[in-house]
C-alpha cells in the first residue's frame, strides 16, 4: 500500500514529494515541511488545533496582539490590490470566521479577515 503524499500547506498545490531528509518539498513555491507533523494534521479537522489554539504557517500558536508576517502574497477579493510577502501586521485578533479565515486584522487595505496558514508569528 504506497501513502498518499498531502498537497502543500503553504500553497495548496499537489506537486509535492518527500526529500529524502524526514520532510516533504514543495517544489512550485519551495516550501518544506516535516513528516512528523502531517500526522497530528490528520486528526485536526482545519487550522486549528485539537486543544482549539490557531497556528501560524510552521506550527506556531498565534494569541491576540501577536505581530505576524505574510508568507505569500494575498490578492484581495473584490479589489484590485495585493498584500505583499513579508508585509508585517500588528495587533491581529483571533474569530471564528468562515472557511478558515480566522485572523482579524488591520492593514493599509481596511480591515480584512486572513487566513493562519498564509501567517508566521513575528
Amino acid at each position: 500500500m504506497t501513502r498518499a503524499i498531502p498537497a502543500c500547506p503553504q500553497c495548496g498545490l499537489e506537486n509535492t514529494y518527500p526529500d529524502g531528509n524526514g520532510s516533504h518539498a514543495c517544489p512550485d513555491c519551495s516550501f518544506e515541511w516535516p513528516m512528523v507533523a502531517e500526522a497530528a494534521e490528520t486528526d485536526e479537522t482545519d487550522e486549528a488545533g485539537s486543544d482549539g489554539t490557531v497556528r501560524d504557517a510552521h506550527g506556531n500558536p498565534l494569541a491576540d496582539g501577536d505581530a505576524v508576517i505574510l508568507v505569500k502574497d494575498l490578492k484581495v477579493k473584490g479589489s484590485s490590490s495585493t498584500l505583499k510577502k513579508g508585509t508585517k501586521i500588528k495587533g491581529i485578533r483571533l474569530v471564528d470566521g468562515a472557511d478558515g479565515h480566522n485572523v482579524d486584522c488591520k492593514t493599509d487595505l481596511g480591515s480584512l479577515l486572513l487566513k493562519s496558514e498564509f501567517l508566521k508569528k513575528a
